[in-house]
C-alpha cells in the first residue's frame, strides 16, 4: 500500500452519520507531484501548480475530500497542520505548504449540510501514520457510490481502496476514492458493482446498450480520485505521464469513465531514489490504479438504502 513507500503517511477523518469524510496523504520531503484531470466536472484546489509546465515541483500533502466544493475548506486544516510542523515551500519570508486537493460529491447520500472543514482536515493529519490504511467506507470514500447511470434507485456503495506492486526495490502504489457514475469491473471483465437490475444482476448485463439512454441524470455529482505514488526517481513531466497511464488503469476498472458527469482526477507523487525504466513504472501505475478501484468497492460497507458488494 501507499504507506509501504518510506516517508508517506495517510490519515482519515470519517463521519458515518453524515456519510462524508476526508483523507490526507502527507508526503516525504522533496516529493515531486503532478496530476491529470479527465473528468468534465472536477472540484479542486491548487491543481494548476501541478501542471508539468509550471515551476513548482514540491508537494507537501494531497487532500481528497467529500462535501463537494464545500469540502475544499478541509485543505485549510491541512495547511495549518503543516505550518505547525514547519513544513512547506521555502521562501525568503515563510514556508508555504503546498496542498493540492480534490473533492467528490457525497451530498446526495448523507447530510447535505455537513461536510469536512478545516477542523476535519486537521484531524485527518493528526490521524496520519505509516501503517495499515483503513479502506472501504472510510475517509473521502465514506459517502461514495457507484453505478449511477440508471439513477439512484439502482446504485451501489463505493469507497476507498488501495493497491501496490513491488519489483526489487521499486514500489508503485495507488489510493482510490471510487464515486463513479460507471460500473466497476474486475480483471476478467465482469461487473463487481454497478447499476443493479431489479430482477437481479446488473443493467449492463441485461441491456448492454442501456447506458444513458433517455435517463435524466443530475450533472457533476460523480468523481473518481486517485493518488499514485512511487519511490522511483522521476522528473515532474514523468510524474505527469505516470498520471496519464494511471487514467488508463481507471478505464480498465470503470465503464463508462471520464463522462460528462464525472470529475475524474489522478495525482502522481515521486519520492525519488530508485532508477527504473519509465514504461515499466507507468504500467505498474495503471495496474495498481485499477486494483485500488476494485478494492474500494469490495471493502465498502452498504447501508440500509445502498447495498455494498458484500
Amino acid at each position: 500500500m501507499l504507506t509501504s513507500i518510506k516517508g508517506f503517511k495517510v490519515g482519515h477523518y470519517t463521519n458515518t452519520e453524515a456519510f462524508t469524510g476526508c483523507t490526507v496523504i502527507l508526503c516525504p520531503p522533496a516529493s515531486v507531484g503532478s496530476c491529470e484531470i479527465r473528468g468534465s466536472a472536477p472540484g479542486s484546489r491548487e491543481t494548476p501548480l501541478l501542471d508539468p509546465g509550471k515551476t513548482m515541483n514540491q508537494v507537501n500533502a494531497i487532500l481528497l475530500t467529500g462535501g463537494s466544493a464545500f469540502g475544499l475548506a478541509a485543505a485549510d486544516g491541512v495547511v495549518k497542520y503543516l505550518v505547525e510542523h514547519d513544513i512547506g515551500y521555502e521562501t525568503p519570508w515563510v514556508k508555504v505548504p503546498i496542498v493540492p486537493a480534490a473533492v467528490v460529491f457525497d451530498l446526495n447520500v448523507g447530510s447535505k449540510d455537513t461536510h469536512p472543514g478545516a477542523a476535519e482536515g486537521y484531524a485527518a493529519c493528526e490521524a496520519a501514520n505509516s501503517g495499515t490504511i483503513e479502506r472501504g467506507t472510510a475517509g473521502a470514500g465514506t459517502g461514495a457510490t457507484v453505478g449511477k447511470w440508471m439513477g439512484p434507485q439502482y446504485w451501489m456503495k463505493g469507497g476507498l481502496g488501495v493497491a501496490a506492486q513491488k519489483h526489487d526495490d521499486l514500489i508503485v502504489s495507488a489510493l482510490a476514492v471510487v464515486n463513479s457514475i460507471g460500473d466497476i469491473y474486475d480483471v476478467n471483465g465482469r461487473i463487481i458493482a454497478g447499476a443493479r437490475h431489479p430482477e437481479g444482476g446488473f443493467w449492463a448485463e441485461v441491456d448492454p446498450g442501456a447506458r444513458f439512454k433517455g435517463i435524466p441524470l443530475p450533472l457533476n455529482t460523480n468523481t473518481t480520485l486517485v493518488v499514485v505514488a512511487t519511490n522511483a526517481k522521476l522528473h515532474k513531466m514523468d510524474v505527469y505521464k505516470m498520471c496519464q497511464r494511471a487514467q488508463t488503469g481507471m478505464a480498465r476498472a470503470i465503464k463508462p469513465v471520464h463522462t460528462s458527469h464525472d470529475g475524474d482526477c489522478v495525482f502522481g507523487l515521486s519520492a525519488g531514489g530508485v532508477d527504473m525504466q519509465f514504461d515499466f513504472i507507468a504500467e505498474m501505475a495503471a495496474e495498481v490504479t485499477a486494483e485500488a478501484i476494485r478494492d474500494g468497492v469490495r471493502t465498502a460497507k452498504g447501508t440500509a438504502d445502498i447495498p455494498g458488494v458484500t
